[in-house]
């Protein structure tokens, strides 16, 4: 049985002074929550310090980085190494996420070596994947998601496997207020497994696939429902401490 993992991406939101008080807020309400949902907060570089303090206060909330650098140290002004991410406790890493690739022009290759070196040190990776409303329109978003989870993957043995996470991302249904059907969420959500099912021996029933594409309260149980949706990449509903612990709740009850 996969455990739910409910993940807040919190984007280029939250310096620290805004960090503790939305963790405060969080542990408020995690405190009186059992803990059968695993969580995970990715706050910007400048205010994990902070996050990974005020986690300590909080069982079973992980801490995450947005992005990092495939190298381990150099000339790269403005990038983060796996080591320090090691250093303030991540324990997870988003890699490749949209947004990543629409504006700082990340492809599947700096994505593959990215989650290379991210397993080789000891972070789990959030792989992200995703189509445009261009491709889906065309039909062509089967094909591109499933080169997307194959191109990732290069070189990631069975082994490491079960430390991978996949977050399917419509790209349309980010920021926009729209929503991929339950249907059109588990369909693929499916297609990625069996995805995973050709790379892998026993990895594809292990593997977490979270939804990406505006899950809020009102339609996380819906989507959560789906047999091969293990959780939500939460974007603007994991801003403020109600909402977000509203989705662990509904994660919560579907897990009882």
């Amino acid at each position: 049985m996969r455990r739910f993992l409910i993940a807040g991406n919190w984007k280029m939101n939250c310096g620290p002074k805004e960090t503790s008080t939305l963790l405060q807020g969080i542990e408020e309400e995690m405190n009186t929550l059992p803990k059968e949902v695993d969580g995970l907060v990715c706050p910007p570089t400048i205010s994990l310090t902070t996050a990974a303090d005020e986690l300590q206060n909080i069982d079973g909330m992980a801490l995450g980085a947005q992005n990092m650098h495939y190298e381990d140290n150099g000339a790269f002004t403005g990038e983060v190494s796996t080591t320090m991410l090691n250093e303030v406790n991540c324990e997870y890493v988003i890699l490749g996420h949209s947004e990543r690739r629409q504006y700082f022009g990340e492809t599947d290759k700096t994505v593959n070596a990215k989650v290379n070196k991210a397993l080789n040190d000891s972070l789990k990776p959030v792989i992200c994947v995703g189509e445009s409303l261009e491709q889906r329109k065309a039909d062509e978003h089967v094909l591109r998601v499933k080169k997307q989870v194959q191109g990732a993957l290069i070189g990631v043995e069975d082994e490491d496997a079960d430390n991978i996470v996949i977050a399917y991302e419509p790209i349309w249904a980010i920021g926009t207020g729209e929503t991929a059907t339950p249907d059109q969420a588990q369909e693929m959500h499916k297609m990625i497994r069996e995805v995973l099912a050709e790379l892998y021996t026993e990895a594809a029933d292990s593997v977490r696939i979270l939804y990406g594409g505006s899950m809020k309260p009102h339609n996380a149980e819906e989507l959560l429902e789906q047999p091969d949706v293990d959780g939500g990449l939460i974007g603007g509903a994991s801003l403020k401490a109600d909402s977000f612990t509203k989705i662990i709740k509904i994660a919560e009850q579907l897990s009882s």
